[in-house]
């Protein structure tokens, strides 16, 4: 192979990875798996799994999930859904693994979050609130130890 083909490879990977992180980000509350994401471009899982990470720092599955606690986060600050009710709405099928994972990117449990949130945002436009509580990216949220005097 040439570099230059190597080159237009690499790019068309390039471009089918985009297409997998557009429809994660389009499709967030659907049924989505990496087996589907990789048929979806004509990748095997494993390949996709690692050319994902590669490019974004994370997994599919991690960048999928991350997109769903987002909104969880956003339709949680409404305060008009139960911690269940976001759960699903955002395509998590487990209250379990939805709890855990939104804990360990936000640092609070959802149902914390939901009785702060009004509170830390108010006043605030919603494009503002969205920014300042995004959840860490490629880290889990720090916890923060009491201080001992």
């Amino acid at each position: 192979m040439t570099s230059t083909s190597a080159s237009e490879q690499h790019l068309r990977d390039l471009a089918r990875l985009r297409r997998v992180r557009d429809r994660i980000d389009r499709e967030y509350a659907q049924p989505l798996d990496v087996e589907a994401l990789a048929r979806g471009v004509n990748m095997s899982a494993g390949h996709l799994s690692r050319e994902f990470r590669l490019a974004y720092g994370e997994s599919p599955y991690a960048y999928l999930m991350t997109r769903r606690i987002e909104r969880a986060m956003a339709l949680l600050r409404r305060g008009d859904l139960s911690v269940t009710e976001v759960c699903f709405a955002v395509g998590c099928g487990s209250l379990g693994t939805f709890s855990t994972r939104f804990t360990e990117l936000v640092g609070v449990p959802p149902s914390t979050y939901r009785r702060e949130a009004a509170r830390i945002t108010a006043g605030m436009p919603s494009c503002v609130a969205k920014q300042v509580t995004r959840p860490i990216r490629n880290r889990e949220a720090q916890v923060t130890q009491p201080h001992v005097a």
